[in-house]
């Protein structure tokens, strides 16, 4: 079954208005503006740029693979089986945050009788329901967004835009039960490692992150690159440079526990992911970008950094 059509896109587009060195790595993730970081290698700034123009439909050449429409069933199917039960189960009071939601149908499935229709017999079935933000890059509300945030009581469905998941505030943020990323940020950053702190440290204690990365190296058994001749679409290291999934990464991670659900029936295959905060001493393993290619989602590479030396100077 395809779910991620056009999955990897290579091609640099030539006619690119760069920006600035600084503006592009700013965006990018990888240097926190007032603190000195390392430069990014040269071969990145073009395809940050890149990057950004997909982002905003420059680039018709790329539109196919940017999806922006997924529904709640797609949600079910692609993240881990608990994901549903989970959010039928939110209450009045609790929050989900869905990252990369595009046209926010899934959010506007919640609010309908399409969740009902998802539901198995043990699940638990609220009238009431919990409040819900969709974030994304760009504007893609509907007019089946504004008819359903209006029938809402006010502030109980939200729409964010215009900026990433590091430029908001943790008090703008809140605190969530549920955030979900299917083929969002989590796909797309390029630095993994800070989106990863971002995520948890906006989950409330015994909230889950669900996640989906597609053609990654499994973490239950030997596999290839989906496509001839290509990377894995994230690529993961360990500090001497030893491929390493995703999954063991994420499972260094203090104060959560981690479940990853390898689904062989997507095209590319998926890799699905529950990360569930378990106390606030929240540390994440820092990554180091290697390498990153534009596309629908880009290819990326990381390295684990090595741990910071604990060897007392000479006196």
């Amino acid at each position: 079954m395809a779910f991620f059509p056009a999955a990897l896109m290579r091609r640099v587009v030539s006619s690119l208005v760069l920006v600035s060195v600084v503006s592009l790595l700013v965006l990018s993730g990888l240097v926190t503006v007032g603190h000195a970081q390392p430069a990014a290698p040269p071969p990145f700034t073009a395809e940050f740029a890149t990057q950004e123009k997909i982002y905003h439909d420059r680039l018709p050449e790329y539109v196919e693979g940017y999806v922006t429409d997924r529904t709640l069933k797609d949600y079910a199917g692609a993240l881990p089986a608990d994901f549903l039960a989970s959010l039928a189960a939110l209450r009045p009071g609790e929050r989900w945050l869905d990252i990369g939601s595009g046209m926010g149908q899934a959010l506007l499935d919640y609010y309908s009788p399409a969740l009902d229709r998802l539901l198995t017999e043990d699940m638990e079935r609220r009238t009431a329901k919990g409040s819900a933000v969709a974030m994304s890059i760009e504007d893609r509300r509907t007019v089946f967004w504004d008819q359903t945030a209006t029938r809402l009581p006010a502030g109980q469905l939200q729409y964010w835009y215009g900026r990433r998941l590091r430029e908001y505030t943790p008090a703008e943020l809140g605190r969530f039960r549920i955030v979900t990323d299917v083929v969002g940020g989590f796909s797309y950053t390029a630095n993994l490692s800070l989106f990863m702190r971002q995520v948890l440290g906006a989950l409330e204690v015994g909230g889950s992150f669900y996640g989906v990365l597609q053609d990654v190296k499994l973490a239950d058994r030997p596999n290839r690159p989906h496509y001839a001749d290509a990377s894995f679409l994230t690529e993961l290291q360990d500090a001497a440079g030893e491929p390493m999934t995703v999954c063991a990464w994420l499972k260094q991670i203090g104060c959560v526990a981690v479940t990853c659900e390898t689904k062989l029936r997507w095209r590319p295959p998926i890799e699905a992911y529950q990360v569930r905060k378990v106390c606030e001493d929240v540390t994440v393993p820092a990554l180091e970008p290697t390498h990153f290619v534009a596309g629908t989602p880009p290819e990326r590479g990381f390295r684990l950094a090595p741990p910071p030396s604990t060897a007392r100077a000479p006196r």
